[in-house]
């Protein structure tokens, strides 16, 4: 009975080292994948905290390029914008330009196509910048004539010239006709005008 009583016991024993042993392989299994765990939580920390700084890092720089761009685009607008006000002050001063010279070349050649014994008494303009009413004095109506062909062919008066009135008048000293005339032209600015002929002057005696 006793040795019965020993294998009991010895049996026993063995089953408890086995469950023990089998104990401490479970716990360093469960601690090895804890550790394991772990360390994939850890690195997997330290990788998305490493992406996220080198995201904030590529967001930083692309405000910053934002910002620039931004910059470089209020300049590129304020250059246009004072580009286009040059050009606008530069088309106005060529305007002046060509106002200013359009008088200088009307009068010149108003002056050019005068006749002997023919003179002015009045050159306005008419209901429209371009039109011209002269007013004037000759001694005949060949002199009217001619001073009318002569604007015309200058180049610079559309064609035709047109006598508004001509009224004759007899005079008794000295004795003689007076001829008073007026008539209206539209003048042609220099870059629309068409080459300027040579007016040859009109035989006849040198007068006022």
């Amino acid at each position: 009975m006793i040795k019965i009583n020993l294998l009991t016991v010895e049996r026993q024993r063995v089953k408890k080292k086995l469950a023990f042993d089998l104990g401490q392989k479970l716990i360093v299994a469960c601690s090895l994948l804890l550790v394991a765990a772990v360390l994939f939580i850890g690195w997997r920390y330290w990788s998305l905290d490493k992406e996220s700084k080198r995201l904030d890092a590529e967001i930083a720089s692309a405000e910053i390029e934002t910002a620039r761009l931004r910059t470089i685009m209020t300049e590129v607008q304020q250059f246009e914008q004072r580009s286009a006000q040059l050009r606008e002050r530069v088309s106005l001063i060529e305007q002046l330009r060509r106002d200013q010279t359009g008088p200088v070349h009307l009068l010149d050649q108003i002056s050019r196509a005068l006749p002997p014994m023919l003179w002015l008494t009045d050159v306005k303009q008419g209901t429209n910048p371009d039109e011209v009413l002269i007013d004037g004095r000759c001694t005949t109506l060949t002199g009217l004539s001619d001073f009318v062909g002569n604007l015309e062919q200058s180049g610079y008066f559309k064609r035709s010239v047109e006598i508004v009135t001509s009224q004759t008048e007899t005079l008794t000293s000295p004795a003689g006709e007076l001829v008073r005339f007026s008539i209206r032209a539209q003048f042609q600015q220099p870059s629309a005008a068409a080459p300027v002929e040579k007016v040859a002057p009109v035989a006849g005696k040198p007068g006022g």
